[in-house]
């Protein structure tokens, strides 16, 4: 597998999209290292890395994301294994794989994350009840951040 042109330029756009400052990537040989201008040398990041995180300013906040924290404890939250494109349904006009109120066992696909236009799959990873869709129907995703949230089944 090589990358095109087209393929570089999309993962530039989803580093963009992303809260990341840089990517590093090894295809077949071929380096492909991206960074933002307002990103920190390598150097500089690493010595921000040992130091304790600053304090937050006292004051208003911004308004919470809607990757908070779930409204309900004890629900189980599932993750995206990696960066990419979130679709719900396997293709375009077809049903999503799961909905709110969905019953869902570890292996049930919840949705895809594509990469540079390889669809991989993402399971639910626990038994239960879907009770909150997060990510959003062909919304970038950042790897760890919440697609959706499942009730455990006892």
């Amino acid at each position: 597998m090589s990358l095109t042109a087209k393929d570089v330029a999309e993962i530039m756009r989803l580093l963009e999209d992303s809260t990341f400052d840089s990517l590093s990537l090894e295809v077949d040989g071929m380096k492909l290292n991206l960074q933002r201008k307002s990103a920190k040398p390598a150097s500089q990041a690493s010595q921000d890395a040992l130091a304790p995180p600053p304090k937050p300013a006292p004051g208003p906040q911004r308004p919470a994301h809607k990757n908070s924290a779930p409204s309900e404890p004890g629900l189980f939250e599932v993750p995206a294994p990696l960066l990419g494109v979130f679709y719900r349904a396997p293709k375009p006009g077809e049903p999503p794989f799961v909905e709110v109120g969905s019953k869902v066992a570890e292996d049930t696909v919840i949705g895809i994350i594509e990469v540079m236009k390889l669809m991989n799959s993402v399971s639910a990873g626990v038994k239960g009840e879907v009770v909150q869709m997060v990510a959003d129907n062909g919304a970038a995703v950042e790897y760890g951040e919440v697609l959706l949230r499942i009730r455990p089944e006892p």
